[in-house]
């Protein structure tokens, strides 16, 4: 699904202050600490950060018209090999990578940015959707580090459109039950399969939308697999499964 029109300078502005941001938390820690595990299972703070660095790389590929990756394979397999690194190796690779992305977002002319682009599984996008993009990874990422940096920590524009952003991922998947997510600032946004279209709920009734409401925080923390709901209420007891990013 292509994204709505963006200013990827602004969003490029924007990401290089969380990635200052980040690289300022990183800059705290030890290579104990990389060793030890981050909030995603299976994987150490070491991972996590290799990916971040890979990531940037894979999108300078993507604006240069080059694979994002390999393979998937390939992808997991650097991950695997750099996780390891002592803290300044990984410092390093993750401020320079970075700084490469930099330079392939500042090469772009306003035409360059209306491009079509091909991400990871096929998916396309405009190349202005690639700051934003990055700057997911980014915010998301640093809190998955677990240390200290949490979703409440993270800017409120960048919530508030990521929030947009999950409907968006969201809509029209048929794994989905149809969502009305109600954030606090009044906003609803509509996800997941249509209401009512071919599925069945209780004793045969149309299915109806499931109503979550909270702060857009606690609703893309839960939309992103970060939180398990925390913080939000649901019109049906359980809230409904969510598939994986």
């Amino acid at each position: 699904m292509t994204s709505p029109a963006a200013d990827p300078a602004a969003d490029a502005a924007a990401l290089k202050e969380s990635t200052d941001r980040l690289l300022a938390a990183v800059e705290k820690l030890d290579d104990a600490a990389l060793a030890e595990p981050s909030r995603l299972p299976g994987w150490t703070r070491g991972h996590v950060l290799a990916h971040l660095s890979r990531n940037a790389d894979a999108l300078t590929n993507v604006l240069a018209g080059r694979p994002m990756y390999p393979s998937a394979e390939a992808r997991d397999a650097d991950i695997e090999r750099d996780a390891p690194r002592p803290l300044a190796v990984q410092l390093e690779d993750l401020r320079t990578s970075a700084a490469r992305l930099d330079r392939a977002m500042a090469a772009l002319t306003g035409e360059r940015w209306r491009a079509t682009v091909e991400l990871r599984n096929g998916v396309t996008d405009l190349a202005s959707s690639v700051p934003f993009r990055r700057r997911i990874e980014v915010e998301l990422h640093h809190v998955d580090l677990g240390i200290g940096y949490g979703l409440g920590d993270m800017p409120a524009d960048f919530t508030e459109r990521e929030l947009e952003n999950m409907a968006r991922r969201f809509s029209g998947n048929p794994g989905v039950r149809p969502l009305e997510l109600r954030a606090g600032d009044g906003r609803a946004l509509r996800t997941g399969r249509t209401a009512g279209a071919g599925q069945d709920g209780p004793e045969g009734a149309a299915e109806e939308a499931v109503v979550v409401s909270g702060t857009a925080t606690a609703l893309v923390g839960w939309l992103t697999g970060r939180t398990d709901g925390a913080g939000l209420t649901a019109s049906v007891p359980v809230l409904p499964p969510l598939p994986p990013l």
